[in-house]
């Protein structure tokens, strides 16, 4: 009797053995689980969030307040006719813009891409009947070479207004409201003769430098004026390009680089950082 009660004692303390030695294994194999356990009421880790690009901010920008002002906006085609992108604004056959070493000419015939947007005012103008007010923002190019400040594809914004009764005193207006929108309340502004084939007077736009408020600076070659933007009143033959009568209707258009327009704005001295795609400057903005 001894030996069977031996016998199962020994059985019990063998099972008894192999149930700890299982748990024991257990226990050290949940271990590092447990010690990993993730407490969701911490902060989360900040995603990596994308940046919009300086363009991009100036361009929302500048659409908003023209917006409020009633324009439409209408980016345009960037493969144009000679038609729309010369001819219809008044550019002359022999005119240097329309010579190959400045505009890019494709394989098809009268086709290009365009130098400016000012193809948009024609093609809105066909599209609409006056009165209207349209705001084009958009790539434009030209065989320029690469520097600091020019680049062969750039962008542009063209803006116009046709109604009757305009007169270079609401293109004014417009500007100088813009303007001060854009870059500060205190900015002054003035104009400059020059010429431009499809407006009629025409005018180069200064604004006080946004740097040293006018008092001069090197940024602004010590004038206290930056050249901003070029202007005047819409040139009759364009109206009657498109079919509409000069002596009814009258109206003015605008243009202007983006990429100057934001260099300006965020202090930026090379225009080739604004397509170099440095994640260390977009992430500034």
């Amino acid at each position: 009797q001894k030996k069977e009660v031996g016998d199962a004692l020994n059985k019990l303390r063998d099972r008894l053995e192999g149930a700890l030695e299982e748990k024991s294994t257990r226990v050290a194999a949940e271990k590092p689980i447990a010690s990993d356990a993730i407490d969701v009421t911490l902060p989360a880790r900040k995603p990596r969030l994308g940046h919009l690009h300086p363009i991009t901010i100036v361009r929302r920008q500048m659409e908003e307040i023209f917006r409020e002002m009633g324009y439409s906006i209408d980016p345009g085609p960037e493969v144009e006719t000679d038609w729309y992108n010369f001819g219809a604004l008044n550019f002359t056959p022999d005119h240097p813009a329309r010579d190959t070493q400045d505009t890019f000419f494709l394989d098809v015939d009268q086709l290009l891409l365009r130098t400016h947007t000012s193809n948009v005012q024609i093609r809105s103008m066909e599209k609409w009947k006056p009165p209207v007010r349209v705001l084009s923002c958009g790539r434009v190019y030209r065989r320029d070479e690469i520097t600091m400040r020019k680049s062969p594809m750039f962008h542009q914004a063209e803006g116009f207004l046709v109604d009757r009764g305009i007169h270079i005193g609401h293109l004014r207006a417009t500007l100088e409201h813009f303007i001060r929108k854009l870059f500060g309340e205190e900015l002054q502004m003035r104009m400059r003769p020059s010429y431009f084939p499809f407006t009629e007077p025409s005018a180069e736009v200064d604004m006080s430098c946004v740097f040293c408020k006018g008092a001069g600076c090197g940024t602004c070659s010590q004038t206290g004026w930056m050249e901003i933007l070029g202007c005047g009143m819409i040139h009759p033959q364009v109206l009657r390009n498109v079919g509409i009568d000069p002596d009814e209707w009258s109206g003015f258009a605008f243009g202007m680089g983006l990429d100057r327009v934001a260099m300006i704005k965020f202090d930026i001295p090379n225009i080739r950082t604004l397509f170099e795609n440095d994640l260390r400057v977009l992430q500034q903005f």
